[in-house]
C-alpha cells in the first residue's frame, strides 16, 4: 500500500512539473510575441562645408576628429580685399548721406539774406537806369543827347529790370529750398549705397566659416593657401544631433508599430547598455531587404524602412554601428512625435 501511495505522489509531482514547464513555455511565448526586434545601423547626417566666397584660405582652426559646437569658427579666408571694398562702400554711403541731409535742411538763412540783398541791389540799379533813360529822353527833345544815347540808356534800363526779375526768382528758390524730385533722387541714391555696403559686409562675413550645428569633423579636404569657392568643400562633418538607427521591418509587422513608439536600442559595442529612443519615421513605400541588413526573415521579402531616433548623451554611438532595436508591442499608444525631433538628453535615465 505504501508503495502505491509513493508511486501516486511521484506521478503527481511529475504531472505538476510538466504543467509548470508547459505554463512557463506558454508565458515565454506570449512574452516574445509582445517584443519586436529590428536590426540596423547607427546613422547620422553628413554635411560638406564650403566657404560662400572665392579667395585664398588664411586660417583653418579645426582638425579631423575635433568635436565642434554650433556656431564655432572653423576657418577664415584672406579678407584684405573684402575689407577695402567695405570701406569704399561705407565712404560712398556716408557721402551721399551728407547730400541728403543738405537737401532736407533746405537753404541756410545766410543764403536767403544774400538773395534778398541781391534783389535790393538789382532794384536800385534798375531805378537808376530808369532815371537815366527818362532824362535822356527829355534831353533828346533839345538835341542835347543823341538818339544813340537814348537807345543805350533804354537797353541798360531793360537789362536792370531783367536782373530784378532774376533776383526775385533766386530769392523765391532760396525760400522754397530744393525740389522734392531732387530730394527723392538723393534718397534713392543713398538707399542704393546702403545696399552696396550691406552686400560688401555680407561678402566679408562669408569669408568666415562657422559650424552649422554641433558636429564632428570627419575630413579636412582643403588647406591654408588653397583657393576656396562655394563649390569646393573644405570640411566633411557628421552632425551628432540627431542620431538614429536605420532599420527595416517586414510587412506583417508593419501594423504593430507607429511613429512616436518608444524603443530601446542596444549595440554590439555596449551590449550592457540600453539607449532610449522612439520611432521617428516609417517609410510609406516598400523595398527589398538591403543586403547589409541581417534579419530573421528571407532577404527576398519586402520591408519598410524605419528610422528610430536615439538619445546619445555621451556621444557613444558612431556612424555605421550595428544596432538592435527592441520594441515593446504591449506599450500604450502615445501621440506621435515629429520625425525631425532631436533627441532631448535627460539628466538621468538616458542609458541603463
Amino acid at each position: 500500500m505504501k508503495v502505491v501511495v509513493r508511486i501516486l505522489v511521484v506521478l503527481l509531482l511529475l504531472a505538476g512539473g510538466a504543467a509548470g514547464v508547459w505554463y512557463w513555455q506558454r508565458s515565454a511565448e506570449a512574452g516574445d510575441q509582445n517584443i519586436l526586434l529590428l536590426f540596423g545601423n547607427i546613422d547620422v547626417r553628413q554635411v560638406e562645408l564650403a566657404f560662400d566666397g572665392n579667395d585664398r584660405i588664411a586660417e583653418l582652426l579645426v582638425e579631423e576628429g575635433d568635436r565642434v559646437e554650433r556656431g564655432a569658427l572653423m576657418g577664415k579666408l584672406d579678407t584684405s580685399r573684402l575689407e577695402l571694398l567695405v570701406e569704399r562702400a561705407r565712404a560712398a554711403m556716408e557721402t551721399q548721406a551728407q547730400v541728403v541731409a543738405r537737401l532736407m535742411a533746405g537753404s541756410r538763412p545766410e543764403e536767403i539774406h544774400r538773395a534778398r540783398a541781391d534783389l535790393e541791389a538789382a532794384k536800385a540799379v534798375a531805378v537808376e537806369a530808369g532815371r537815366t533813360y527818362e532824362r535822356n529822353r527829355e534831353l533828346l527833345k533839345s538835341r542835347a543827347v543823341s538818339i544813340q544815347d537814348v537807345e543805350d540808356s533804354k537797353a541798360a534800363y531793360d537789362a536792370a529790370r531783367a536782373k530784378v526779375k532774376a533776383a526775385e526768382a533766386a530769392l523765391e528758390l532760396a525760400i522754397k529750398g530744393p525740389r522734392e524730385e531732387d530730394k527723392n533722387e538723393a534718397k534713392a541714391l543713398l538707399k542704393r549705397f546702403e545696399v552696396e555696403l550691406k552686400l560688401a559686409e555680407h561678402d566679408l562675413k562669408d569669408a568666415y566659416l562657422y559650424a552649422p550645428s554641433e558636429c564632428v569633423v570627419q575630413n579636412r579636404i582643403l588647406e591654408v593657401g588653397d583657393m576656396a569657392s562655394p563649390v569646393k568643400p573644405v570640411f566633411t562633418v557628421a552632425l551628432v544631433d540627431p542620431v538614429w538607427v536605420r532599420a527595416y521591418v517586414s510587412e506583417p509587422d508593419l501594423g504593430k508599430i507607429y511613429e512616436g513608439m518608444e524603443a530601446k536600442v542596444v549595440t554590439d559595442s555596449f551590449p550592457d547598455k540600453e539607449y532610449d529612443g522612439w520611432i521617428g519615421f516609417i517609410s510609406p513605400t516598400a523595398e527589398f531587404t538591403p543586403k547589409p541588413v541581417e534579419t530573421r526573415e528571407l532577404r527576398t521579402r519586402l520591408v519598410y524602412q524605419v528610422r528610430v531616433l536615439v538619445k546619445n548623451p555621451r556621444n557613444e554611438l558612431r556612424l555605421g554601428m550595428p544596432a538592435t532595436v527592441r520594441l515593446d508591442l504591449s506599450q500604450p499608444k502615445r501621440p506621435s512625435r515629429a520625425a525631425t525631433d532631436s533627441p532631448k538628453v535627460e539628466s538621468s535615465g538616458d542609458t541603463k
